[in-house]
């Protein structure tokens, strides 16, 4: 066998010894909006920088009102307040999904009821969530997972349908797009992240958008210390925070948005390239969208591996291998219900006393963490054609091996 088909792990030559693109990246318009910002403009409260990536976030994903925060988090605990959820409340959320999904509900003193995923689009599977609530449930919260959407259309249609609300967690999903307009104000609201890894990113920041103006009203107060726009600024009406962005990563984000649309075209070429030539794979395949869907985040790109194909070859070994061909994939998350965080003091949550979340089993979740996710970063799609059929190269090298043994 020739070293360049010889695996890394055998003694081989790798496919890839380059990066892929980082990330976060800089760029000179960047530092022009954040030196504007520092030298002629309010750092904090009042911040034009802020008012107006408000109004560019607001039009760019099709919504009337935005309003940012000091991360996504605290984006999801202020619209589930800005929603009427309250201690003992129940909020429908996936368990595939970052744990902040999760945290935020605990957060606003209510019960996450985990509802299983689709087996091939990886979001919340819709079959199954009016089994799921209760006459505690206030929120219906998918999550457009890996910056695919959910099912919009039939989860709307059944929120609306008991009178509770929606709200997307769209962390992942800027610029993603249902039936031809930009996922986040499709009910209640929607968030997006500008964490460190987000495909628009200031290090850390949020926003909430919506066209329901009572809402975003809402919002406003949870998010400034519970004052309402149209008091007295020393007048505090619920219990809010300081949850505001600042102006620097405005100015920062201010900066990105053609940067986003040019970015987003390249992952949609590269990742159209990965879907043709890793969809032929008997083993693997590829996340899949919804017909609805006229466009993807490629926040992640997911791979869905099936060890029967290659001699029960586990995921991990599999990994293992194609990392080490100068490929960086990762397993990514596990079932939120199993983090240590679900192991609570009772005493400190009260409301979740009668909640035994280490009887939750969702199997189609747990099989696509344990067993078959394989994730690449959205920064490994911003290469070109060349450094994409390495990702191809690599992979197409490890299967052929594993498919033989």
């Amino acid at each position: 066998m020739s070293n360049q088909k010889k695996l890394v792990i055998h003694g081989g030559t790798p496919v890839r010894t380059e990066p892929f693109p980082s990330w976060p990246r800089s760029t000179g318009e960047m530092r022009e909006s954040l030196v504007h910002t520092l030298e002629h403009e309010k750092w904090g409260v009042g911040s034009e920088a802020v008012k107006r990536f408000e109004d560019e976030f607001a039009k760019f994903h099709d919504a009337d009102f935005a309003i940012s925060t000091n991360s996504g988090t605290t984006a999801l605990w202020i619209a589930l307040k800005a929603a009427g959820v309250k201690a003992g409340d129940e909020v429908i959320i996936p368990a595939y999904t970052f744990v902040a999904t999760a945290s935020a509900v605990l957060m606003a003193n209510a019960i996450p009821v985990f509802v299983d995923i689709n087996d091939v689009t990886l979001n919340m599977n819709p079959d199954l969530i009016e089994d799921a609530i209760s006459e505690k449930t206030r929120v219906i919260m998918p999550v457009h997972i890996a910056g695919n959407p959910c099912h919009l259309t039939l989860i709307n249609e059944i929120a609306a349908r008991h009178d509770i609300a929606m709200i997307e967690d769209a962390a992942q999903a800027h610029g993603a797009e249902w039936d031809g307009r930009k996922v986040g104000a499709f009910g209640a609201g929607g968030i997006f992240s500008f964490q460190s890894t987000k495909n628009m990113s200031a290090g850390e920041g949020g926003i909430i958008v919506s066209d329901d103006e009572a809402f975003i009203d809402s919002c406003f107060s949870y998010q400034n210390a519970g004052r309402v726009r149209s008091g007295a600024w020393y007048e505090h009406r619920h219990i809010g925070g300081n949850f505001r962005l600042s102006a620097f990563p405005a100015a920062l984000l201010l900066a990105q948005f053609e940067m986003l649309e040019s970015d987003m075209k390249v992952r949609d070429q590269n990742a159209a390239i990965l879907n043709e030539a890793l969809g032929k794979i008997a083993g693997l395949s590829v996340q899949k969208r919804y017909s609805e869907t006229t466009r993807v985040s490629h926040h992640l790109y997911i791979l869905l591996y099936d060890k029967s194909a290659f001699g029960d070859t586990s995921r991990e070994e599999f990994i293992d291998a194609v990392s080490a061909e100068g490929i960086p994939v990762h397993t990514g998350y596990k079932p939120i219900y199993r983090e240590k965080l679900f192991d609570l003091d009772k005493e400190e949550f009260p409301w979740l006393k009668k909640t035994d979340f280490s009887t939750v089993t969702l199997p189609v979740t747990e099989s696509v963490s344990d067993e078959q996710a394989i994730w690449l970063k959205q920064s490994c799609l911003l290469g070109s054609s060349e450094d994409t059929l390495d990702i191809v190269r690599a992979i197409e090298k490890v299967t052929n091996y594993f498919s033989s043994v």
